[in-house]
């Protein structure tokens, strides 16, 4: 059986490609939609995406993923540092929930450092643009065992 992973995208990611270019880089969340789709299916996982400016979406769709997701990769944006309520959400998930920022949110202002977030997420992914929703699927699919056995070793396995 596949693997299913929700990937859930939070307020203003709707913008990216071109709010704050400089920060967030030019690509857009569809295009990262259709990435994420390709890499998917290359390793035989299923995918839910969602994008949601509206933190009780967010919340409907972690608690859906309890019936629907094997793993949730969240990108919460604004609300990773405001959130009790989506905390208490992924807290009560089962699976691994993966944190990811596309900029490395410790090297920003005060205000964007402290994900509440990182205190229920099995995986923080900070930096590397967007690129990093690939590493996060990437990781989703190995805390599964969910990788092909087609896949080079480091990819599937890591070092020993």
């Amino acid at each position: 059986m596949p693997i299913r992973v929700m990937i859930l995208n939070g307020p203003n990611l709707n913008q990216l490609g071109t709010r704050e270019p400089h920060i967030y880089g030019k690509v857009t969340l569809p295009a990262i939609e259709a990435s994420c789709r390709q890499f998917a299916e290359s390793i035989g996982a299923s995918l839910a995406f969602h994008q949601s400016n509206d933190e009780g979406a967010l919340i409907e769709w972690v608690q859906a993923a309890r019936r629907e997701a094997d793993a949730i990769i969240i990108n919460p944006a604004g609300l990773s540092f405001t959130s009790v309520a989506l905390v208490d959400a992924l807290a009560a998930f089962p699976g691994p929930v993966i944190e990811l920022h596309i900029s490395n949110i410790h090297a920003r202002d005060p205000l964007h450092r402290h994900s509440r977030i990182s205190a229920v997420a099995k995986v923080v992914i900070c930096g590397l643009g967007a690129y990093g929703y690939i590493v996060a699927l990437l990781s989703a699919a190995r805390l599964l065992n969910g990788l092909p056995k087609t896949l080079p070793a480091p990819l599937r396995i890591g070092p020993k």
